[in-house]
């Protein structure tokens, strides 16, 4: 199933776009804990799935990052993506952009990009409006039917 399928999906099943509510729902545990410099990451143990997500984090930040590890844990959950980034040589460009298009699909709706692309807002105002980085709302932007 395509990405935006399956965020669509998810966000039908369980009536919300709140990814740590997907994720509970799911049985993935939430660990909001002190992550230094890193947002967050996923990982299994003992075939249990696990998103860690530091807690400085607030708001939209959060959010994202929350959506971004889901992301991880449905699209990619057999990939260590920081342990493979650090110890071989594969890309996790791939990987990362995944996650990306999977918490722009969950977080921000066809219905309000819409609204947005009516009132002619630039991307600019869209991420503004939406409280993300640019470079998310043009991802989300790429394959919205206007």
């Amino acid at each position: 199933m395509e990405i935006k399928g399956l965020a669509n999906e998810l966000i039908e099943k369980y009536m919300t776009c709140n990814p740590i509510e997907i994720a509970e729902e799911l049985g993935i545990k939430i660990f909001i804990e002190d992550l230094g410099d890193i947002n967050g990451f996923y990982n299994t143990y003992c075939r249990r799935k696990i998103i860690h997500i530091n807690k400085k984090l607030k708001g939209q930040r959060m959010l994202f990052t929350a959506a971004h590890e889901l992301g991880h844990a449905i699209l990619h959950p057999d990939y260590n993506t920081p342990f493979m980034k650090n110890h071989t040589y594969f890309s996790v460009n791939k990987y990362e952009i995944e996650a990306n298009k999977f918490a722009s699909y969950l977080l921000i709706g066809d219905s309000e990009l819409q609204e947005m692309f009516d009132k002619e807002y630039t991307n600019d105002q869209i991420a503004s409006c939406f409280g993300f980085s640019l470079d998310l709302i043009e991802l989300r932007m790429q394959d919205f039917i206007k």
